[in-house]
């Protein structure tokens, strides 16, 4: 029972781990550019719901589309401001310039907001549970998965039933082939950042509902981001998917198995070191990731 109780946590927390990996998998695949600020997409994400609710006395799920614009229009900016330019360069030019918007708006969200914790203590769903059986969940981690995996299959309609997702990756398939189609190469880009802003900055929408939000918050999510893309294949948006909830999975599975076991050396604290080798072992037998392909 307490393992099963482990899976489904796992799967609701999957479920957000993978949109979190959705945008970062969406804007590889179309360039094959690491945005390395990805993580402080989506702490800007969640900063914008919390400050929303706060100031306007709103239920933080309602700050949804506010964090998805202020996401969307980042990812706009970022990518009209910097990326575009550094296209032109050499591939470590583009790793250092994302690199170096990560660091800026880490300390301009430093500089604005202090490096004090917040959390939202007042909503909706804040501190419920829905008890099913002999299982408890905790509506504002069970609304989340709900609303990440709507996010993501409304996401994952539009680049596979709509002719603007065939654009899309046509685009990135071969830009140069696309370009003599007509298809505006340029604007697929933008709109790739575009996506990739709004549907991080939903996830920070949702996760502050039930995390502290400060200013170096995104690098916990953007490393088991970047666990998930890899493991499910660069590009790949169902490698993303099912990447995202294997580790949702094995992070809840692990302690539970510690405890079993009544090992204090496999506690909380070691679970991620065992999502980081279920990515080395599977990137040394299929390097591609599980839903990858070979060019």
């Amino acid at each position: 029972m307490i393992v099963l109780d482990a899976l489904l946590q796992g799967i609701l927390m999957g479920l957000l781990f993978a949109l979190v990996a959705l945008g970062l998998t969406i804007i590889f695949g179309m360039m094959d550019i690491v945005n390395f600020a990805h993580g402080e997409f989506l702490m800007i994400g969640m900063y914008t719901a919390y400050w929303t609710s706060l100031l306007l006395h709103i239920d933080p799920l309602i700050t949804l589309p506010a964090s998805a614009i202020v996401g969307m229009v980042l990812g706009l900016a970022s990518y009209y401001w910097l990326v575009k330019y550094l296209l032109r360069g050499p591939m470590i030019a583009q790793l250092f310039g994302t690199f170096g918007l990560m660091l800026f708006l880490r300390y301009l969200a430093q500089f604005l907001f202090g490096i004090d914790y917040r959390i939202v203590q007042k909503g909706l769903l804040v501190g419920k549970s829905l008890t099913v059986g002999p299982f408890i969940f905790d509506w504002t981690k069970l609304s989340a998965a709900i609303l990440s995996l709507i996010a993501f299959l409304l996401v994952y309609l539009l680049l596979h039933r709509t002719k603007l997702g065939k654009a899309l990756r046509a685009t990135a398939l071969n830009r140069e082939a696309a370009n003599y189609m007509g298809i505006k190469t340029e604007r697929m880009n933008a709109l790739a950042w575009m996506i990739g802003g709004g549907t991080v900055g939903i996830a920070g929408g949702l996760i502050v509902n039930f995390w502290y939000v400060y200013p170096t918050v995104g690098l916990l999510f953007v490393m088991i981001a970047f666990a998930s893309v890899a493991m499910g294949g660069f590009g790949s948006i169902k490698g993303a998917f099912f990447a995202g909830i294997l580790i949702g999975m094995i992070e809840m599975l692990f302690p539970v198995f510690g405890h079993v076991i009544g090992s204090d050396f496999l506690g909380p604290h070691f679970k991620f070191t065992l999502v980081y080798f279920a990515y080395f072992v599977i990137v040394v037998f299929r390097p591609q990731g599980l839903f990858g392909w070979k060019h």
